[in-house]
Order: C-alpha cells, then structure tokens, then sequence
C-alpha cells in the first residue's frame, strides 16, 4: 500500500458535517466526506454517481496551521415576508493541512492526476473556498498513511512543539470517537452519510528547529537609517 498526499491550504475553508436549518458549521480539520468531494469532482463525476471506492481508502489528516474559527451571516429577503432570513455561516481562516489517502498504487495514481488536471474546478467544503497553491504533492510509495503522515515536511510555518494526526482509525487502536463524514451518495435527492471511527494522536512538530536553521537571525535594524 502507499499513500498520496494532499496540501489544504486557502484563506477560507469549510468543511461541514452536520449543516440544519440556518446555521452552516464547520469542522476543525477536512472531514473525509469533503476530500472525497473533491476528489470525485476532479475526475469529473457526476452527484449520482457511486464513490463507494474513493471511501474505502484510508483517511487522514495532520494539523500543520491551525485555523482561526470565522463567522458570517447571509440576509436573504423571502417572497411575501416582512422580515429578512438571516443565516450563519462557518469557515477556518488561514488554516493549512496535510491530507493523506491510503491505498493501492493504481487507484492512487489515477486520483493524483484527476487533482493536477481536474474535469471541475476545486474547492475547500464549499464552492467560495478554492485551494491555495499545489493541492497533490505525490504519492509515497510503499509507506502507510501514519509514516506518510508523520515523516512529510511541514507545509506550514507552523512554531507549536507538537502536531495533531486525526485519521480512520485501526484494530491498534482502542480510543476512537464517530463522526458522520464517510460519503455513501452525493446524489442531491438523496444523500446519505454513514458513521466512521476516527483516532487521533499528537506527534513532535521536528520541523520547528529545522526552520529556525534556515532563518537565522540577522542583526538588521531597518530603523537606524533615521539616525538618533
């Protein structure tokens, strides 16, 4: 098995998984569902099609910039009403994230090309919320989603001294929690959702010193051309 990895970066990001009425969330990090929506819009399917072979790759995702929770309301005058509908709506500003999807090679490299040259144009969980970037950095052949996950260099200047892995949890692991994002059917007349177990871990964010290597210190004071 190998594992290809994605960078989710945009100044805006949404990735909902339980929307009712006027409130629109967000969860802190990609939930699979979005990944898969993105990946099944790259090669160009259509909602009705069946993506019950993009959810049986494993997920995961590494917190590499932390997003800071965002909230903005839609008003929306409705015909024959006095008063205006307002919605609430949830995004992460600025957040950057490490995906990675285990499976074959085959599988793999077919999602990596759709991603470079998608058939529909992409987005982070919601249409106003394009990627920032290069969005596939390849596939690590030969390595499972956790060393993929914990070996990659950070893609963010990210200085906490450790960083958080969600992804789909094994038999090794005996804490996990559900969430509602394993897509079963896009089709907008009948969507559905199924259940999938989720770990997480924190691992030694290692890149930091590495940053400080490459950025040393300067004595530069860009104030002492005034004088005084």
């Amino acid at each position: 098995m190998s594992t290809l990895l994605l960078r989710l970066a945009a100044p805006l990001q949404a990735w909902g998984s339980d929307a009712k009425f006027d409130r629109r969330g967000t969860e802190r990090v990609p939930t699979k569902s979005g990944v898969i929506g993105l990946i099944a819009a790259a090669q160009g399917r259509r909602r009705d099609e069946s993506v019950a072979d993009l959810a049986t790759l494993r997920f995961g995702v590494r917190v590499d910039q932390e997003g800071k929770l965002l909230r903005d309301f839609h008003i929306a005058q409705r015909p024959g009403k006095k008063d205006p509908y307002v919605s609430h709506r949830y995004y992460l500003a600025d957040a950057v994230f490490l995906v990675g999807l285990e499976g074959d090679d085959a599988t793999l490299a077919d999602i990596d090309e759709a991603i470079r040259r998608p058939a529909y144009p992409l987005f982070l969980g919601r249409r106003s919320c394009p990627p920032e970037g290069q969005v596939s950095l390849g596939i690590r052949r030969g390595k499972s989603l956790i060393e993929a996950l914990e070996q990659e260099p950070l893609q963010a200047s990210n200085r906490s001294d450790r960083l958080r892995l969600i992804y789909d949890a094994g038999p090794e692991d005996a804490f996990f929690y559900l969430l509602r994002d394993n897509p079963i059917s896009f089709n907008p007349e009948h969507r559905q959702h199924g259940f999938r177990r989720i770990a997480e871990r924190t691992i030694e964010n290692r890149w930091t010193a590495d940053q400080a290597d490459r950025e040393p210190e300067t004595d530069h004071d860009p104030f002492s051309i005034l004088g005084g």
